[in-house]
């Protein structure tokens, strides 16, 4: 328990404009990956716009080793296809949680992150204070294909025992700090 810090919630809601790799859909389905941590959401049959609302936690040990998403379609006779892929950057969400904010307004976004190369953002992504807990909405824009995204949500949960976060224990600086309309 001295090396775990904690578990990571990551929500994995939907894609958007899949990739086709059957006759005129696909049967996708999402794996996400973390060291040698693997799981799996389950199979939404011919669809390109699949909805899975599903929830997979990763065990934490390491801030820096790199969380990958990779949405593959469900085959039967033959090796699944890959639909494309993304990493999951949680280094913003990871310094928000460290800044130890308690007690804001629901609604309140602590910090945006922007597109850019470094990351598979589709568009912005805030993070949030939701009834206690700080929430971060991605939508992914997928690599190594031809089109796709895929919406997920991720949260930190804190287990009694573990090494944990450091917090740095001070209240949310004025500036950075605004309601979400």
């Amino acid at each position: 328990m001295d090396s775990f810090l904690g578990l990571l919630r990551i929500r994995v809601k939907h894609g958007v404009n899949l990739a086709v790799r059957d006759l005129g859909s696909s049967d996708p389905y999402v794996v996400i990956t973390m060291g040698n941590q693997k799981l799996k959401t389950r199979v939404v049959k011919k669809n390109c716009n699949p909805v899975w609302n599903e929830e997979l936690t990763l065990s934490i040990t390491d801030l820096n080793v790199p969380i990958n998403l990779t949405v593959f379609d469900k085959d039967t006779f033959t090796v699944d296809d890959k639909m494309g892929e993304a990493r999951i950057d949680i280094q913003p969400y990871i310094a928000s949680l460290k800044m130890g904010l308690q007690n804001l307004p629901k609604g309140c976004v602590v910090s945006r992150v922007q597109p850019s190369q470094n990351n598979c953002l589709a568009d912005e992504s805030c993070i949030v204070w939701d009834d206690g807990k700080l929430l971060q909405d991605m939508n992914l824009r997928l690599r190594n294909v031809e089109s796709g995204e895929v919406t997920i949500q991720i949260e930190w949960i804190d287990v009694p025992g573990c090494r944990g976060l450091k917090t740095e224990d001070r209240e949310a600086p004025r500036n950075r700090v605004k309601n979400r309309n």
